[in-house]
Parts: structure tokens; sequence; C-alpha cells
């Protein structure tokens, strides 16, 4: 995409879970890593659920859609893990957990993202990208606004390579510690003010020393040609040392995402393991977004 383009909207599938009852704001306020109580009608934010040991279980969106109604939207086929996690904790709690099918979501991403107009029938929620020009679109069948371009998953992957933006299933999972994803995730998902939740004690610790966790959040820029579609998940290497693992690629573009052990500092060469692809050398960049010129 062009840098100078007119935005482009991407259909992700989205699961949607309803949280609902007179119980439902205060049950989420002591299970989300976010100030759900402070929100207002209309109102969004990312937020992480917990384990008790700080691991992470979910990486979702809170919005609020009526006094004690929100609905939670996550990744596609991450649900169920979601609501098996919270009803552990349900106890004589008046919150009815309900998942709701069809729901998709249209991610806008581009300059004029945020004046791109609300279609009929779909939640406009805080997309909070680190460029700002981003909103996403949440609803059944979302349609394309107008002055709006079609996009594809790999528009979307390159946006998020480009911005240092984790997702479930890539660079973030069950054995990560939320302040691995980064400091994006961290800036978004997590109050440091609001009160007790599960989990917090991981959190609070790591970030009072200063987020030095085992893993990092890393750009990945390859010194010979380019990742392919096959490297997703692939074995990094220091030597014969594995440090860490591929999170997000573009077939035949020469940046991804990773998440590899605090010892690979930024300059590192790491080469990856192609398993029956061809492997490839890269060296190791700073998460932090890459502005566009111009």
């Amino acid at each position: 995409m062009s840098v100078n383009a007119a935005p482009i909207g991407v259909r992700v599938p989205r699961d949607v879970v309803r949280a609902s009852g007179p119980d439902a704001r205060t049950f989420l306020q002591g299970q989300c890593t976010q100030d759900v109580a402070s929100l207002a009608v209309g109102a969004s934010a990312w937020a992480m659920v917990l384990e008790p040991s700080g691991r992470l279980v979910s990486f979702l969106r809170v919005t609020r859609t009526g006094e004690d109604d929100l609905l939670l939207d996550l990744d596609a086929g991450c649900a169920e893990q979601l609501v098996t996690r919270l009803q552990r904790f349900k106890l004589r709690t008046l919150c009815d957990l309900t998942p709701e099918e069809g729901w998709s979501l249209l991610a806008v991403r581009g300059p004029g993202a945020d004046g791109v107009a609300t279609p009929p029938g779909m939640l406009r929620v805080a997309a909070s990208w680190p460029s700002g020009d981003a909103v996403d679109l949440l609803g059944v069948d979302p349609v394309l606004p107008a002055g709006v371009l079609e996009g594809s998953s790999d528009d979307l992957a390159r946006l998020r390579i480009r911005e240092g933006v984790p997702a479930m299933g890539a660079e973030l999972g069950e054995d990560t510690i939320p302040a691995e994803g980064g400091a994006w995730l961290m800036g978004v998902a997590v109050s440091f003010t609001k009160g007790c939740y599960t989990g917090q004690e991981l959190v609070a610790r790591v970030d009072a020393r200063g987020s030095n966790t085992p893993h990092r959040l890393r750009r990945l820029r390859s010194v010979e040609g380019g990742f392919r579609a096959e490297h997703v998940g692939a074995a990094l290497f220091v030597g014969d040392r594995a440090v860490g693992r591929v999170g997000t690629t573009v077939d035949g573009e020469p940046v991804a995402l990773a998440v590899v052990h605090r010892s690979v500092e930024v300059g590192d060469l790491v080469r990856v393991d192609g398993g029956a692809a061809a492997g490839c050398t890269a060296v190791a960049e700073d998460a932090e977004p890459v502005r566009a010129a111009g």
C-alpha cells in the first residue's frame, strides 16, 4: 500500500463474547488488566486476561455497549479459552458470558482512517495503533465504507510488522509474560492505577524491574532475500543456541516480527531455521513503530 493512498479496509474474523448482568463490569474489572469500570457507554479499550501466575490467556478488546452490557472481541478461535478461564472465577456473580456468532471486523488503516464514517449497524471500536491512522469497525458482515480501499491480510500483517503490533497465535501465546509483547501492548492494555486483578502480581513486579523480561518483541530484517510464509514459527538461533521464534511474516518481504531472548540486542545477527524451506540470516531491530516518510 502506498503511504499516501486512501485508507484500506481489511476484513478480519473475530470471536465475540457478550458479558451481561448487574455484576458484569465489577467481575471483568477483577479479571482484566484494563480499567473496565471506568469505560463510558460506547467506549472501548484493549485488555488482557491472565492466569493467576500472570501468564497470558487472552488479548482482547472490551466495549461497553450498555449499563450492564459489554462486548469482548478477540482473535478468531480464542473465545472458548477465554470463557473457560473466566468461568473458573465467576462465583456467585450475576454475569452471563455468551459467545455470539457471525461477527467480524473491518480493520481500517492508513491516512484518513479516523475520518471514515461508521456504516449503520456497526460498532466503532478503539484500534489505538501507534501511528494513530487506524479505526476498527465491528459488526455482522461489515461493509466497506466510502473512500476505503479493499485490503488483504498481507496488507494488515505488513502494517503490524512496521508498527510493532503483536497478535495472538503469532507473537503472543499462553507462555507469554505480558511485558514480552512490547511497549505498545503494555501501554494500551494495562492500567497501573486500577485496583487488583487476577495475575497482577507478576505484571507489577516486572514493571518495577524495568520490564526486563526473558524475551522481547523484535523486528527482524533479512540480509539475504525475503522471509517466506513457511518461516512463521521457525526457530531462531545464534550459533547453536535457540533464542526465539518468528511470529509474523509477509511472503517474500525482508522484515518480520519475532520474539527473541533478551540476550539478542539490536544489530545482532540471528539465523532463521527454515526447516523444509530455505533458512535465512536476519539482523535484529527494535520493534518500535517505523514512521513513514512524507
